[in-house]
């Protein structure tokens, strides 16, 4: 089976990469980076994210591995102090990888000349100013107005990506089985004039947003922290992608057990 590893510059990711490749290598696996069918993430929640989108244009052909260093991240079942039991189960099931799947952000920007950027989104997407003014737009619920928007920006998240900056701006956690994306309001203007839902919004898979901002050139979009200038948006159309990602999973963990573990972090039960 061929495989890469790609891992952060910290002491302790070097050190736990080249461990789990010698043990790969040893046992006949080929290191290959252009074509592998799996992919471990050696660090934190960063190194996942720029490996997944590294191999972004090969989803149909390869999986996801993430092993952290440090603590659990929530796409990781496995730490640096568990690498011999890892190397093993990739060892014994290297010719039919278990597996589970996640949803993705689909994102589309059109522009007065057409479309002008297409990006895809493991955690989340957003849309925002670069400049302190405010952000209006017009909100389209599958393809029918729902509000005017007015405030900071606006956050769109797939359940992988709802324990992270969604959390933080007042997302809802959704469990990753569901196949939905959301919608955060980021610090909307609420008065006697102005008056949004300010609230998240749940929105199935095969539903979709547009946004129809107001003219202005300092527009910009970041998808998982990628982050790109717009000028002369049109329009700007999310969804979930046709395709999902692909996680090696070579043992199951609950994911409210991460959810307890990451932001509660209680021992005993009471």
């Amino acid at each position: 089976m061929k495989f890469w590893i790609n891992n952060n510059n910290k002491e302790q990711s070097v050190v736990a990469a080249n461990k789990l490749r010698g043990q790969l290598l040893d046992a006949g696996l080929v290191l290959d980076r252009r074509d592998p069918k799996l992919v471990i993430s050696v660090g934190g929640d960063g190194t996942l994210l720029s490996t997944f989108h590294a191999y972004a244009a090969r989803l149909d052909k390869v999986k996801f591995l993430a092993l952290h260093t440090g603590h659990l991240g929530f796409y990781s079942d496995w730490t640096d102090t568990e690498i011999d039991d890892l190397a093993q189960r990739i060892i014994k099931c290297q010719d039919n990888i278990p597996s589970t799947s996640y949803p993705l952000l689909d994102v589309t920007v059109e522009n007065k000349e057409g479309a002008a950027f297409h990006g895809i989104a493991i955690n989340e997407t957003v849309v925002r100013r670069l400049s302190s003014l405010t952000m209006k737009s017009r909100i389209d619920l599958d393809e029918e107005f729902f509000e005017s928007f007015r405030g900071d920006g606006l956050c769109f998240s797939t359940p992988t990506g709802s324990t992270a900056y969604s959390k933080s701006v007042g997302g809802a956690l959704i469990h990753p089985k569901i196949s939905v994306f959301q919608m955060i309001e980021i610090a909307s203007i609420n008065n006697r004039v102005y008056r949004t839902i300010s609230s998240p919004i749940i929105i199935p898979h095969n539903q979709q947003v547009d946004l129809y901002p107001q003219i202005a050139d300092d527009y910009v979009i970041s998808c998982d922290g990628i982050t790109t200038k717009l000028k002369n948006v049109k329009k700007i159309t999310i969804k979930l992608n046709y395709q999902r990602a692909q996680f090696a999973q070579y043992r199951h963990r609950h994911f409210w057990t991460r959810v307890e573990t990451a932001f509660l972090g209680q021992d005993e039960k009471k």
